[in-house]
């Protein structure tokens, strides 16, 4: 008997991602089902959670669906997922990306943030690596502004990159080394891996100095820099030798996930319009900070040992 296919994954299937300006969640097959950019409170850019037909961007080997192996790299908001096929093994690693940053000046327009040594380059970054024998990777990005409203309407395609164009004039750019297509309002990309062969897409946001990455060496830095920043923050905090740390520091990094660094803000949840009970009303939006929600979180950062992230 086939398993039953059901249009929307389970709600706890979908895997968290944050540069702390914004969040995105991944479900278990590899589609980003839901990105809202340059902010937590901007209009969606996918956001198939709430609509199957309202943005997504999806990438897994050809022809597979269901991965064999996904966690979190430990000690950080890095995705990890692992895939096999007939021919090869894959691993993809999914990051709201978070440079190395050295700050300029003297600090006065940090609004009272801890001090970093990173900031995010508002990017979704995804890399695929062949680890055994030999993949075939496919890339599907559709977004639709404007939750869902808008069709985006694509220019380039050529040399690995192409920019998405809202109707309000908001970009989207699309970098990668995978062999690109541009057919109305969807982008599809493919690549043949062989073992240790490294490929990668990125969706960037920013007329910064960064831009997307430009080769695959540079993703994997970038992911690297993201881990690093996750993990180093983690190490000022304070947790027990015990089998229940892993579920704190887990913890620890969602609520670090949900802050809001330009003003320390703490969102009480990264999405809108889900219904507390299927057909119910309560289906406001949660992408603010509330004194009660906000009052828990810097409890448990000052319990954790993050004093300063509190204050």
């Amino acid at each position: 008997m086939s398993p039953r296919k059901d249009p929307f994954p389970p709600i706890a299937s979908y895997g968290f991602l944050s540069d702390c300006h914004t969040a995105a969640l991944v479900s278990y097959d590899g589609s980003v089902e839901w990105l809202c950019f340059p902010r937590f409170d901007s209009p969606s850019a996918f956001a198939a959670l709430l609509d199957r037909g309202a943005g997504h961007m999806s990438l897994r080997p050809k022809g597979v669906i269901v991965p064999i192996a996904r966690r979190y790299e430990p000690g950080t908001l890095v995705i990890e997922t692992t895939w096999v096929t007939e021919t090869g093994w894959a691993v993809v690693k999914d990051a709201l990306t978070i440079a190395d940053w050295v700050p300029a000046g003297d600090g006065s327009d940090r609004q009272g943030r801890p001090e970093t040594a990173h900031e995010s380059d508002h990017s979704l970054l995804r890399t695929m690596t062949c680890i055994d024998g030999e993949v075939e990777m496919e890339m599907e990005c559709a977004p639709r502004f404007a939750y869902g409203a808008e069709t985006a309407r694509w220019s380039g395609g050529e040399l690995g990159e192409a920019t998405a164009t809202a109707e309000d004039g908001t970009e989207l750019t699309l970098t990668s080394d995978l062999e690109l297509a541009v057919e109305g309002g969807v982008v599809r990309g493919t690549v043949k891996l062989g073992e240790d062969q490294t490929a990668f897409c990125a969706l960037t946001w920013s007329d910064g100095e960064l831009g997307g990455p430009r080769s695959a060496p540079e993703a994997l830095e970038r992911i690297d820099s993201t881990e690093e920043f996750w993990r180093e923050w983690l190490r000022d905090g304070n947790f027990p030798d015990h089998p229940w740390r892993i579920h704190l520091q887990r913890s620890a990094l969602v609520l670090k996930g949900l802050t809001y660094t330009p003003t320390g803000a703490i969102v009480a949840a990264p999405t809108t319009s889900l219904p507390e009970t299927p057909g119910g009303e309560r289906n406001w939006d949660y992408r603010f900070s509330w004194i009660r929600d906000s009052t828990f979180s810097l409890w448990a950062l000052h319990t954790l040992g993050f004093d300063h992230e509190a204050r």
